[in-house]
């Protein structure tokens, strides 16, 4: 059996697939990796499905021991990759022996990095999901030193490519677009609101969501004492809490809320907000809507 051994995990790593989806009626939520379009193209850098289990990784800080000949490929968060000590390539396949071991520095921006295995890490799925949950324990526990992750059997292809340029997270100001969500009409001046402001990624961010902050949104006037029953959210919903600091919501996100979804970004934004640093700022551009010139409130 193939299998590469988890020397030290970093920060935090877990596995994560493209998620459990179907179980919402039940109270389970989707979960899957944080930024998707990293987790796709490492699959598909070492021949996987892009289904496939990939180790997510915070912050980088991950060693692992291949124990046999096996194509491996790191993406996402820029670090510096090393096998057995020397510097290798960042969003390329890597071929290792068995017994040579790769290890992830610091990313230089961003937080998520994530390593694919050519056959996949063939853990037992749990609800048909080998993605740690970790709003509700759910999936196999987070990666702990001496785990050791059976692979599956590669594909007889393999990797077409040597290198993958891709768009690499940066610490600028993130500018995403936001299309009105179900419930706009609850927070003064709605979209253009949550526009003119600039946002703080807060230190609170998780896998549930990117918490912003900054100058509080208001509710409407009408609706200054109402209550919204609980609704069905999905990831990348923008949720404004009694407090007035919106949170988008990520891929451990629960399946309702009971505060106001003013807005939604798409799949490909709410990849790079997974990818946010606590103190990077961000903007939302309104879809549709331009906002008034002025200072940032």
């Amino acid at each position: 059996m193939r299998t590469l051994t988890v020397l030290a995990p970093g920060t935090f790593a877990s596995l994560q697939d493209a998620g459990r989806p179907g179980w919402a009626h039940v109270g389970v939520g989707h979960s899957g990796a944080a930024d998707r379009g990293a987790h796709h193209l490492a699959n598909r850098l070492v021949g996987n499905p892009t289904d496939s289990a990939t180790i997510e990784c915070l912050l980088g800080g991950l060693t692992a021991r291949a124990d046999a000949d096996v194509v491996v490929a790191v993406t996402g968060a820029p670090c510096p990759v090393r096998v057995n000590g020397r510097d290798a390539d960042h969003h390329a396949p890597l071929y290792l022996r068995g017994g040579d071991e790769l290890s992830l520095g610091l990313p230089e921006a961003g937080l998520r990095c994530y390593v694919a295995a050519s056959g996949g890490f063939d853990i037992d799925p749990v609800l048909g999901s080998r993605s740690w949950d970790s709003l509700a324990g759910l999936g196999p526990a987070p990666l702990r030193a001496g785990a050791v992750l059976p692979l599956g059997e590669a594909a007889a292809d393999g990797a077409r490519v040597d290198h993958a340029p891709v768009l690499l997270p940066t610490l600028e100001t993130l500018t995403v677009t936001v299309t009105p969500g179900p419930r706009e009409h609850w927070v003064a001046d709605g979209l253009a609101a949550l526009g003119e402001r600039t946002w703080v990624v807060s230190t609170h961010s998780d896998r549930v969501g990117v918490r912003l902050d900054g100058v509080p949104l208001l509710r409407a006037a009408a609706f200054a004492d109402a209550e919204l029953p609980s609704e069905g959210v999905v990831r990348g919903a923008v949720q404004v809490p009694a407090g007035g600091l919106p949170v988008v919501f990520g891929s451990d996100h629960p399946v309702t809320g009971g505060y106001p979804v003013v807005g939604v970004v798409t799949d490909a934004e709410a990849d790079l907000l997974a990818q946010a640093r606590p103190g990077q700022q961000v903007r939302f551009r309104a879809a549709g809507i331009t906002p008034r010139r002025g200072p940032s409130r």
